[in-house]
């Protein structure tokens, strides 16, 4: 009797417990009929911090796992770590799925196109000529990625490192040609032009509540994106919704970047719309 291989994932991350990511894998590995199992390797529970990567690799590799994905704070601090990058992933310089492919580690990125597919599902025909994006970190360099290509003219970044948002902007403008990014400096006057603000910071979950945007630079003709989707709705969002905005949760972007992870892991592509499904069901 032929059984079907057994796929073990995992997801490293610092205060993860409230993931839905591994319901999301088993779930859908369970309708597929695969024996598929999830585990979370939460940095803040083991009392560990990114210096940890390197044994944390080395040990799943000896567990024999099929891949792993990769969340804050350990998306850019895991690449040196990596045998191969996919071309995105070398683009974006950030990881978020390893797998381990003929005996080597391979970084991929599924965020940019997991962000990508929720904005073009959720906020189909908002304008597009100047946006602000809060955040230039691991999961901020694959949505701007996804922006831009995505349309938008200028992207205006903030970042509470300066350096950092001016790298992120340089690489971008590689990419997409010059001009298209900037390192914000003034988010009053910067916001106050803008089509769309996007939230890609950790602001905002449970764990971290709060907002990265003081309200009074809202208004109702932005459209609000977020990427953090615990809570569904964050302090930023619930803003936004109350003056009128047309608001984007961090839902979509969780999912799909989990649909292109779970077909990565597995090699078998999985049903988009049931695990939509099943994401909702769990944030009902």
């Amino acid at each position: 009797m032929s059984r079907a291989p057994a796929i073990l994932a995992g997801l490293i991350g610092a205060g993860i417990q409230a993931s839905r990511t591994p319901a999301l894998h088993e779930h859908e590995g369970d309708a597929q009929g695969l024996r598929y199992l999830y585990r979370l390797i939460d940095l803040d529970s083991l009392h560990l911090d990114s210096s940890a990567l390197p044994d944390l690799l080395l040990a799943a590799e000896r567990m024999n796992y099929t891949g792993l994905n990769i969340t804050f704070p350990c998306k850019q601090a895991i690449i040196p770590l990596l045998d191969e990058l996919s071309a995105e992933a070398r683009g974006i310089g950030a990881v978020n799925t390893v797998v381990w492919q003929d005996g080597k580690r391979v970084g991929h990125n599924t965020d940019c196109l997991g962000f990508a597919e929720g904005f073009r599902r959720g906020l189909p025909d908002v304008a597009r000529e100047r946006v602000v994006q809060m955040g230039a970190g691991g999961a901020g360099a694959a949505v701007a990625h996804a922006l831009l290509s995505e349309g938008v003219q200028l992207l205006s970044i903030f970042d509470v490192d300066s350096d950092r948002a001016q790298s992120l902007a340089d690489n971008l403008n590689q990419h997409f040609g010059a001009g298209r990014a900037v390192a914000g400096h003034d988010l009053p006057a910067t916001l106050k032009q803008a089509d769309g603000l996007v939230n890609t910071t950790p602001m905002g979950m449970a764990k971290l509540p709060g907002t990265p945007v003081p309200v009074e630079l809202l208004r109702a003709e932005l459209w609000v994106a977020e990427i953090v989707y615990f809570p569904l709705e964050t302090e930023l969002l619930r803003n936004a919704r109350a003056l009128g905005c047309r608001t984007l949760d961090g839902g979509n972007m969780a999912v799909f970047q989990a649909v292109k992870a779970f077909e990565l892991f597995s090699g078998v592509v999985p049903d988009a719309q049931r695990m939509l499904a099943h994401f909702q069901s769990m944030n009902g």
